[in-house]
């Protein structure tokens, strides 16, 4: 089996951890791929399988039967821009700190292994967000799993978002910023700005305005088969626009539309892990002093 590896640096009390993932992959006798980046940390720190070779962003994954992504929900989402369109299944192993998105603790790393080599896991399908802008401003990553945003910048005075659904007039918001969110990036950004949670199976965008100026704007969920489109006025003439993890300033001249992408990113779920399970333990939902353990009696 072929597994790629993508990950960031962690801390030495994982080296055992990590160093026993690897050493398992090679008594499987499975063939890894790590990004170069990682590989070469990895190198210096731990021993790398016999067959373990680096790849780059744009190299081919081909016939690569999973990724697994190390660190936090921050890899994962840089993980998902690897992937891309050939939609290999991504195991997200938490070694950062909140772990919404990588669900596998260092201590459930064995027995989740395990669980991709007996088939015990379900794939999970997730929208994407797709930006087109002109002038080009992301290139051909110009796809996010989470959400995009339209900011202003620095100490700059607030800005006027035009925002359109399908070419019909929606409003314009007076805020810090907008943004339009899928429904895994319900609970990122979105939710900090007041908008709701959606299961990530839902078929719909979540747009919410950042300290908008009018406190009678809420956020407003629309149908993900929209395209919706933007034209930004502020005092400034340049603005942030950010995908994710990734950020660029542009000019206010430029043309932004963004809609769902047309291929998703694939999750591995084990059985013990769902959605709502997630919501549960990472949100602390349901936990009273009166009930620890958050179960209904």
């Amino acid at each position: 089996m072929k597994i790629a590896i993508l990950g960031k640096p962690f801390d030495e009390a994982l080296r055992p951890v990590l160093q026993e993932l690897l050493n398992d992959l090679a008594q499987r006798q499975a063939e890894v791929l790590i990004v170069e980046s990682f590989y070469n940390y990895l190198s210096q720190c731990l021993q790398l399988p016999p067959s373990a070779t680096s790849f780059r962003r744009g190299d081919s994954l081909k016939g690569v039967r999973f990724v697994l992504s190390i660190g936090g929900d921050g890899t994962l989402l840089d993980t998902v821009t690897y992937v891309g369109a050939q939609q290999i299944p991504i195991l997200g192993i938490n070694t950062g700190r909140l772990g919404f998105l990588a669900t596998i603790s260092p201590d459930q790393i064995s027995p989740a292994i395990d669980a991709l080599f007996k088939g015990h896991f379900v794939l999970e399908d997730r929208s994407l967000i797709r930006v087109d802008t002109d002038p080009d401003a992301f290139g051909d990553i110009n796809f996010g799993l989470n959400e995009f945003s339209i900011l202003k910048r620095d100490t700059s005075s607030m800005i006027v978002v035009h925002t359109y659904i399908d070419g019909e007039y929606l409003n314009s918001y007076w805020a810090d910023g907008l943004i339009v969110s899928t429904p895994t990036g319900s609970t990122g950004y979105s939710l900090s700005c007041g908008g709701p949670v959606m299961l990530p199976q839902t078929n719909n965008f979540i747009i919410a305005p950042v300290c908008p100026h009018n406190l009678n704007v809420r956020p407003l969920i629309v149908s993900d088969r929209s395209v919706i489109s933007f034209e930004i006025e502020g005092r400034s003439n340049n603005f942030l626009l950010s995908l994710d993890s990734r950020s660029v300033t542009v000019e206010a001249t430029i043309q932004i539309a963004v809609r769902r992408e047309n291929f998703n990113a694939r999750l591995v779920k084990l059985n013990h892990v769902n959605f709502l399970s997630t919501l549960r333990s990472k949100l602390n939902w349901g936990l009273d002093r009166r009930n620890p353990s958050g179960i209904p009696v």
